[in-house]
């Protein structure tokens, strides 16, 4: 079986932190976003090659981590794009990979690599394997407004009787997020696009798949974050902090208040200043501040401000005269 960890996105969503950074880079606790998947798939001994795909403006990045890693089955599968408007899609790009890897008999299993989720990877594929046919996971939301942006789950017991993908009027709560599933005879990605259907969204190949055969779902309580905004990604922070505060042991905090959800990484400083729910990059200063809801980059000094849901970008100076 292999697996595909979809990593070709820019993030223009979370510019400036993710100008010249992938999303999938940033910083969730101790780990990172994607390291959560690739390591949940590195112990899956049914998973023998993990292929991450991602473009060739972040390759170099993706190279360098992963040879930085102790991780010994992901590979970086490049997309020929530099930028947004060259994207191929999802399904584009996936249909190249199949190819360009030459695993179009493979089993596949497609995890996007922005995806916080609290369940076991591995709980996934046993479901996907007991249910031997498309499989993919499936999240109450909770909200019909957030159900708008996803592909939208009707289920009976565990098989999809319809799906839609981002309906305007969603009848229930329950979305398919980015996690699929799909034997070697489903993954039919060029197939779907001969046919000149949408190559944007994996849940139309999936609207489209499920029109023709079975799919079934594996549905799960707990958490799962969509990290596309600077809003999302706080709230994956806060999770995974639970109300604590995180401090490296090299950065230095000083006459401050650290409230909760707080993460100050390694080398900066934070002096005269109230934190809270906040991200502190690396080597970034922060003087006689109040910062809320705030992510501050690398390398950044701010002084004398009031910040509340700011973006501050790396290597930023910004100071207030008092």
């Amino acid at each position: 079986m292999k697996a595909v960890v979809l990593a070709g996105g820019y993030a223009t969503r979370l510019w400036p932190i993710t100008r010249h950074r992938p999303k999938m880079f940033l910083p969730v606790g101790e780990t990172t976003v994607i390291d959560r998947i690739l390591a949940a798939l590195e112990a899956d001994d049914r998973i023998d090659e993990v292929f991450v795909s991602t473009n060739e403006r972040f390759a170099d990045d993706f190279e360098t981590h992963l040879a930085d890693s102790d991780l010994e089955k992901p590979v970086c599968s490049v997309e020929d794009t530099t930028g947004e408007d060259e994207k191929f899609g999802v399904i584009g790009a996936l249909a190249q990979l199949v190819d360009r890897e030459g695993i179009a008999d493979e089993d596949l299993v497609v995890v996007a690599g922005d995806n916080l989720i609290s369940f076991d990877l591995a709980d996934f594929v046993d479901a996907f394997e007991d249910f031997g046919a498309p499989t993919l996971a499936a999240y109450d939301v909770g909200s019909r407004e957030k159900a708008t942006a996803y592909g939208l789950v009707d289920l009976e017991g565990d098989r999809v009787v319809d799906f839609q993908e981002k309906p305007a009027e969603p009848k229930s709560t329950l979305v398919s997020i980015a996690c699929y599933a799909f034997p070697a005879d489903a993954v039919r990605f060029s197939e779907y696009l001969e046919g000149g259907n949408n190559p944007d969204e994996p849940g139309w190949y999936v609207q489209w798949l499920q029109s023709r055969r079975d799919v079934h779902a594996f549905t799960f309580d707990g958490a799962w974050f969509d990290i596309g905004t600077p809003e999302s990604y706080l709230e994956a922070v806060a999770w995974q902090l639970d109300g604590e505060s995180l401090v490296a042991d090299s950065a230095t905090v000083e006459d401050s208040e650290i409230g909760s959800n707080v993460h100050v990484m390694d080398g900066a400083e934070v002096r005269d200043s109230v934190v809270d729910g906040s991200l502190v990059f690396p080597e970034a200063t922060v003087e006689d501040c109040e910062v809320r809801e705030s992510i501050i980059d690398r390398e950044t000094h701010v002084a004398n401000l009031d910040l509340n849901g700011a973006l501050i970008g790396a290597h930023s100076h910004i100071a207030n005269e008092r």
